[in-house]
């Protein structure tokens, strides 16, 4: 087996695109992990920038919850809309286009992507947070932990969206009971205390406050709070990916995803104000997540608790994945739209969009080296994007609704109204909050990305009008090519080329280029006996042989050289450069071996001018027992 089928799995036929379809059940660990990982990250962001407060930091985690919950129920009602409206995807992206225009939906489509980016970054290095708290030894590694995680769901999601879900079903599920079982046990502890339970694991202590929280504190715990809205965009994108009725099994997830995460959210800050627990400084010695504090408070540091916090770790390294279902999508619709070159489109052997997916890694690696893996680093770019796609998204479902008309439609334009307007009052309370801190270099990046779109469409608009003919194909009689081979000896490699060639013209020309002055005697005296003599014997025309020498040892340069020549002696016929090369199975074989070949196919694609084309012939190791010329 090879390593590609090892790693990626069997080619998926297309006749079995169906069965690739997934359910609610599937749907929540496949495009939910974002907003239930977000659990874990968003309360610990809003509480670290409540650390100034010290023990008065927990106090207002229950305010600011509750105003995150309200705008996620608001989005999540406004998004159920959307589901409906479009049926084969509705990303931001999609509906900006269609009912705002090209630039806002190139808007949106730059906001989300950043999103996505970032989710992936973020999440991972949450899920390495949770672990090196967990395991403090392992601090030291946490960016090579960050990158081999990152490594790991680049080939999940190669291998299809049905076995990434299948793989990560038991760790989101683990997740959700046995956080929601410790939530419940909290619950009960915190009733039967009188709201002053005693913690099973005393949580680090937090310092005397000696500060009061004022209007900018809490706008800037809110904003990292706002971390928590993410994911709930995936589902409206990722309707396509269900089964029939999927519509109805679109809402459902979405409803499942929120619906928990709400739970998850509000017991958590419950918690945190019942134990008074707080964040720790991250990325030092003595580093605690939020959640392995409320759990060891619960329950203990037992078996119990290491399960959980398996679970954590497990679901905030693999919540990425609704990223990688997500954003190859986005790059499918962009590409369609001419936005993004055409490879973005097409559909992979397992049936997924490989060069999105290779292109979120590479961009998610580059975030996480730059700022070394830490969570609290990427917080303050994290919400902007996901916000700026939901205003877009709603401002763009109020259009169509007003577009389509009809008394039962304004009731959808008065909600998709509202869930614009929340989302753009957190958006500007976000950006305000936590520009300082980064979220500037989010005000470059979307209009960094919003121009590189636009630009890629315009140069989409320029080949398709170089391109394009409305004439008839020239039928006037074409003298054949003048044919080029480029020899490095003459061996079986070359007699091969030199057999191609002659099928194509009598008009060949063979060119080697040599080191040594003295070399062209030796090869003239063999090409006598072992070309030319045949080919007379045979009838067929003799190619002729030039051999350079260089002055500096130079290879590429006078075979174009040569090809530029030849090119300007015959104005009124095509010069095929004809390259034959040894082809090595193995992997390994391309790394020692010279590249000059393909280095001068690269050069003569770029330089050799109009009339020049460029032809392989490859010659397979192990084939001098199968292929013989004819005219031996």
């Amino acid at each position: 087996m090879s390593l590609r089928r090892l790693l990626f799995g069997r080619p998926i036929p297309n006749e079995r695109a169906e069965e690739e379809k997934i359910g609610p059940l599937t749907g929540i660990p496949v495009l939910g992990l974002d907003a239930l990982a977000s659990a874990a990250y968003g309360p610990e962001a809003a509480l670290t920038a409540l650390l100034v407060l010290g023990s008065g930091g927990p106090r207002y985690i229950g305010l600011l919850t509750s105003l995150i919950v309200a705008l996620l129920l608001v989005v999540q009602f406004s998004y159920r809309q959307t589901l409906a409206a479009y049926p084969d995807g509705g990303g931001s992206f999609s509906v900006a286009r269609a009912n705002l225009g090209l630039r806002p939906g190139l808007l949106a489509a730059s906001a989300l992507a950043l999103d996505y980016v970032l989710n992936v970054a973020v999440a991972i290095s949450a899920g390495v947070g949770a672990l090196v708290s967990a395991v403090p030894g392992l601090l030291p590694h946490t960016l090579s932990l960050c990158l081999l995680l990152l490594a790991f769901l680049m080939v999940m999601n190669l291998r299809g969206i049905r076995a990434a879900g299948s793989a990560f079903l038991l760790p989101t599920y683990l997740f959700v009971g046995c956080l929601g079982i410790t939530l419940l046990i909290g619950a009960w502890k915190v009733v039967m205390s009188g709201g002053h339970p005693l913690p099973v694991a005393a949580p680090p202590r937090l310092p005397e406050s000696t500060a009061t929280a004022g209007l900018w504190l809490l706008m800037h715990a809110f904003a990292n709070g706002c971390t928590a809205m993410t994911g709930i965009e995936a589902v409206s994108n990722g309707v396509p990916l269900f089964r029939e009725p999927r519509v109805h099994h679109a809402r459902q997830t979405l409803v499942g995803i929120v619906g928990i995460l709400v739970l998850l959210l509000c017991g958590l800050a419950w918690m945190s104000q019942a134990y008074g627990i707080g964040a720790t400084p991250p990325g030092q010695a003595g580093y605690q997540s939020v959640l392995s504090q409320v759990v060891a408070a619960i329950t203990g540091r037992g078996v119990f608790y290491y399960v959980t916090l398996a679970g954590i770790v497990l679901v905030l390294c693999l919540s990425a994945n609704t990223s990688f279902a997500d954003f190859p999508r986005l790059c499918r619709a962009l590409a369609l739209d001419n936005n993004l070159p055409a490879a973005f489109a097409h559909v992979g052997q397992r049936l997924v969009y490989s060069t999105g997916i290779v292109t979120l890694s590479l961009m998610a690696a580059a975030l996480l080296v730059l700022f070394q893996g830490v969570t609290d680093h990427l917080i303050p770019l994290f919400a902007v994007g996901a916000l700026s796609a939901f205003t877009l998204s709603q401002l763009g479902m109020v259009m169509h609704w007003r577009r389509m008309g009809g008394r039962g439609k304004r009731r959808f334009q008065w909600i998709n109204g509202v869930g614009a307007a929340c989302t753009a009052t957190a958006l500007g309370v976000v950006t305000t909050a936590k520009f300082a801190e980064g979220a500037w270099l989010t005000v470059i990046f979307i209009p960094l990305t919003y121009l590189l779109l636009q630009a890629s469409r315009r140069h989409a608009e320029r080949v398709r009008l170089a391109t394009e003919t409305q004439h008839p194909i020239s039928v006037k009689p074409l003298a054949a090519p003048v044919v080029v081979v480029p020899m490095r000896r003459l061996d079986a490699v070359t007699q091969k080329g030199l057999h191609l060639a002659l099928s194509m013209s009598p008009d060949v020309y063979a060119v080697q280029v040599v080191g040594q002055p003295d070399a062209p005697g030796q090869l003239k005296r063999r090409w006598e006996w072992q070309v030319a003599a045949p080919l007379r014997a045979a009838g067929l025309p003799v190619p002729r042989l030039d051999v350079l020498v260089p002055t500096y040892r130079e290879v590429v340069d006078p075979l174009l050289a040569y090809v530029q020549r030849l090119s300007a002696a015959h104005p009124d016929r095509f010069i095929a450069v004809l390259v034959p090369e040894l082809v090595e199975r193995r992997w390994h074989h391309f790394i020692l071996p010279s590249h000059t070949a393909t280095l001068l196919k690269m050069m003569l694609l770029f330089r050799g001018g109009p009339r020049v084309v460029v032809i392989n012939a490859p010659w397979y190791l192990g084939e001098r027992r199968r292929w013989r010329a004819p005219w031996r």
